[in-house]
C-alpha cells in the first residue's frame, strides 16, 4: 500500500510543477516542446543506453516476460482491431495501442516493485521487453506512415536506425550482449544526461494540462475510454488469466506479473505523440485516467493476491 502512494505521489508532485510552469508561463510559449524534444532527442535515449548496456538480458527468456508480451499483445491488438473497423488512423491507432499496453515500468513502476513486490528488479524485464520491441516497432510504425521525416521508401525504411529511442536501446542491447562495461568517462556523462529523461518527460506533461478540456470531452472521447479501460482492466486480467491457465503460476510469481500489468500508461507516450505531432489529448487523457484508476486496482490486486 505504501509503495502505490508514494509512487503516485512523487509523479503527482513533479506533474503538478509542470503544471505550475505552464499556468505562469515560466518556459515561454515553447517550454513545453523544448522539453519534450529533449527527453524524446537526447535524455531518453541516453536514458535507455545506459540501461540496457547494464541489463542482464537472460531475464528476456522467462514465463513472466511471456505472460507481459502475451497481455500487451492481446489488449493492443484489441484496440487496433477496432482502429481499422471505425477508422481511426494509424497514427492515432498506434498512440491509442500504446496506451492501451505500455505500462509505467520505470518512474512508478520501480517504487511500486520495490515497495509492494519486495525486489525492484521484477519490473526489469518488463522495461525491457518495451524498449527493445514495442517502443521501435510503435516508432517505426509511425515514421513509416508518414508521421515522421518525410523522405523516399528507403530512406523510411531505414527509420529504426535514425530514431533515437530506437538507436539509444538496440545500442544498450548490443553493448550488453557483448559483455562490454564502458569506462566511467563514457557512462557518467550519459547517466547524468539520462537522469532528464523522466523529470523532463514528467513537467511537460504537467505544462500540457494547462487550458486543455476535461478528460472524455472532445472527439477522442470513445478511444480515450477504450484505451483507459484495456489498460487499466484488461490488461491485468489477461495477464492473470494468461499466468495462471498457461504458466500455471501461482503466489509470488502471479503478484509480480499482475501487479506490473496493472501499472498505468507511461507518461513517454505522450512524449512520443507531441514529438510526431499525433494523437496528443488522446495521450495526455489516457495517462491521466489510468493513472487515477490503476490506485484502487494496484490497492485491490495487492490485496487479494498479495
Amino acid at each position: 500500500m505504501t509503495g502505490v502512494l508514494s509512487g503516485f505521489a512523487v509523479i503527482a508532485i513533479v506533474i503538478g510543477v509542470g503544471y505550475v510552469l505552464g499556468r505562469r508561463g515560466t518556459l515561454g510559449a515553447q517550454g513545453m516542446d523544448v522539453l519534450t524534444r529533449l527527453a524524446f532527442m537526447v535524455a531518453g535515449p541516453a536514458l535507455l543506453f545506459t540501461t540496457l548496456a547494464r541489463a542482464d538480458l537472460s531475464v528476456l527468456f522467462s514465463a513472466r516476460l511471456l505472460v507481459t508480451a502475451l497481455s500487451t499483445a492481446a489488449v493492443s491488438a484489441v484496440f487496433v482491431v477496432a482502429g481499422v473497423v471505425r477508422g481511426w488512423g494509424v497514427g492515432r491507432t498506434t498512440i491509442g495501442a500504446l496506451c492501451s499496453g505500455y505500462v509505467n515500468s520505470g518512474n512508478l513502476g520501480i517504487p511500486i516493485a520495490a515497495y509492494v513486490l519486495g525486489d525492484a528488479s521484477l519490473v526489469a524485464p518488463v522495461l525491457l521487453f518495451q524498449v527493445v520491441l514495442v517502443t521501435p516497432v510503435a516508432l517505426t510504425v509511425l515514421d513509416l506512415s508518414g508521421m515522421g521525416e518525410k523522405g523516399t521508401l528507403g530512406q523510411r525504411l531505414l527509420t529504426p536506425l535514425r530514431n533515437p529511442i530506437a538507436v539509444g536501446s538496440l545500442s544498450g542491447v548490443v553493448v550488453a550482449a557483448a559483455g562490454w562495461r564502458l569506462p566511467g568517462p563514457v557512462m557518467d556523462p550519459l547517466t547524468l544526461i539520462g537522469n532528464m529523461s523522466v523529470p523532463a518527460a514528467l513537467l511537460a506533461f504537467g505544462m500540457s494540462l494547462h487550458g486543455s478540456a476535461a478528460p472524455c470531452r472532445g472527439q477522442d472521447r470513445q478511444l480515450v475510454l477504450l484505451s483507459v479501460a484495456l489498460k487499466s482492466l484488461g490488461q491485468p486480467l489477461a495477464a492473470w488469466a494468461l499466468a495462471t491457465s498457461l504458466f500455471h503460476l501461482h503466489g509470488a510469481p502471479l503478484l509480480d506479473v499482475v501487479v506490473t500489468s496493472a501499472l498505468p500508461a507511461a507518461q513517454n507516450l505522450f512524449t512520443y505523440a507531441s514529438r510526431y505531432h499525433v494523437a496528443q489529448s488522446l495521450a495526455r487523457e489516457s495517462i491521466l485516467l489510468s493513472t487515477v484508476v490503476s490506485v484502487p486496482v494496484l490497492v485491490g490486486v495487492a490485496a487479494v493476491l498479495g
